[in-house]
């Protein structure tokens, strides 16, 4: 199996991301693909050749995370923004279950925020835990650490500074507010379904 580069281009016109930022961060995502595909092939030769004891495929192996992750937290973060944005059903399942776990939609996102705006590089995840039906904000570091095991991720917002700085500098906060204006809603909606099921 070859994974591949899923096309964001959809994003081009956001209101707040400049287009050279999207293609910039769209390669930046592409080689994640691209590495991940690579390190499959790697350690499949490894395999074979009878070396999965030996330092090269347990390193082959460790970076593997890394590359995953990036790849799938990339395509989850495009993937839960929109043009615009859309707005959140209020009536819906996860609005309702955002209001029973951190009282109103504005609460919530002052949590998120918090998250976002946290010192250090990585990823800010509204997280799903399907065994207890509770909701998370979740700080993942480095792509494959912080991960809240067993957890859906409904909606992901990459705070790392390839996400941002190329128009806001170090203006993490602002970037955050075009964020929360991108949201789609409807897909952090599936995804809630989708969890739950």
């Amino acid at each position: 199996m070859t994974f591949v580069a899923q096309n964001f281009d959809r994003l081009i016109g956001t209101e707040g991301l400049s287009e050279k930022l999207l293609r910039d961060h769209f390669t930046l995502y592409q080689g994640y693909v691209k590495n991940t595909n690579k390190l499959m092939e790697v350690t499949a030769g490894l395999l074979k050749e009878g070396q999965a004891d030996t330092p090269a495929y347990a390193e082959q192996k460790r970076r593997f995370g890394w590359e995953f992750n990036g790849m799938r937290l990339h395509e989850l973060y495009f993937g839960n923004l929109k043009k615009g944005g859309a707005l959140p059903d209020p009536e819906s399942a996860l609005q309702k279950a955002i209001a029973s776990e951190f009282g109103t939609l504005p609460a919530w996102e002052k949590d998120f925020r918090s998250v976002g705006v946290l010192r250090g590089i990585g990823w800010a995840v509204l997280t799903l835990d399907p065994v207890s039906g509770k909701l998370f904000h979740a700080w993942i570091n480095e792509h494959d650490g912080g991960h809240l095991a067993g957890g859906a991720p409904l909606l992901i917002m990459d705070v790392f500074e390839h996400a941002y700085f190329t128009d806001y500098s170090l203006k993490r906060a602002d970037y955050i507010e075009t964020f929360i204006k991108a949201i789609d809603w409807s897909v952090v909606g599936e995804r809630f379904s989708a969890a739950r099921r």
